[in-house]
C-alpha cells in the first residue's frame, strides 16, 4: 500500500535516500472516570445498660471533743487563741468585782480534733453503652450473585 507523500514538492533525490514511506496512524487514548453507588448500608446504635458493682472505700469522719477546763487565775490581758499540738484553746473570760476590777481566766474551753477511718462498703449501679452495628448490603448488578456482603458476619 502507497501513500501521497507529506509533501507534494518531494523530489527524486528524497526518494533515493527515504528507503522507507511513512504512514500517518490514528492514536487512540484511554479515559478513566470513577462512579460511587451504594452498596449498602451500616447502621449504629447505642444502648444504655446498668450493672451492680460493690465498691470498697475507707471514708474518713472528724468529729470535736469539746471539754471545759476551769482554770480560776487572774490576768492582765485577754489571752489570745492558740492550739496546742491538735487542740485548739479559746479563753472564757470573767470580770470579778474586788477592791479593784481585776481580769481572770475563769476557764477554757478545749476543742480537739478525733478523725477516724472507717471501712464501708456498697453496691453501686454503673451505667455503660454497647454500640450496636448492623449492615445491609444489595446485590452487585455486574456480578449476578445476589450475595450479601455481611453473610460471613
Amino acid at each position: 500500500m502507497t501513500l501521497p507523500p507529506d509533501n507534494a514538492q518531494r523530489t527524486d533525490r528524497d526518494a533515493a535516500t527515504s528507503p522507507t514511506e511513512r504512514l500517518r496512524l490514528h492514536e487512540e487514548t484511554a479515559q478513566i472516570s470513577k462512579e460511587s453507588r451504594v452498596s449498602g448500608e451500616v447502621s449504629v446504635s447505642t444502648r444504655t445498660l446498668t450493672r451492680d458493682e460493690l465498691v470498697t472505700q475507707d471514708l474518713a469522719h472528724t468529729h470535736v471533743e469539746v471539754t471545759t477546763v476551769p482554770i480560776g487565775r487572774a490576768v492582765d490581758a485577754i489571752p489570745a487563741v492558740r492550739e496546742e499540738g491538735d487542740v485548739t484553746i479559746f479563753p472564757v473570760m470573767e470580770e470579778v468585782l474586788v477592791i479593784e476590777r481585776r481580769l481572770m481566766l475563769k476557764e477554757e474551753v478545749h476543742i480537739r480534733k478525733v478523725r477516724s477511718i472507717e471501712h464501708h462498703q456498697e453496691i453501686v449501679t454503673l451505667r455503660y453503652q454497647e454500640a450496636l452495628v448492623s449492615r445491609s448490603s444489595e446485590a452487585s448488578p455486574d456480578t449476578g450473585t445476589g450475595k450479601s456482603a455481611s453473610a460471613g458476619q
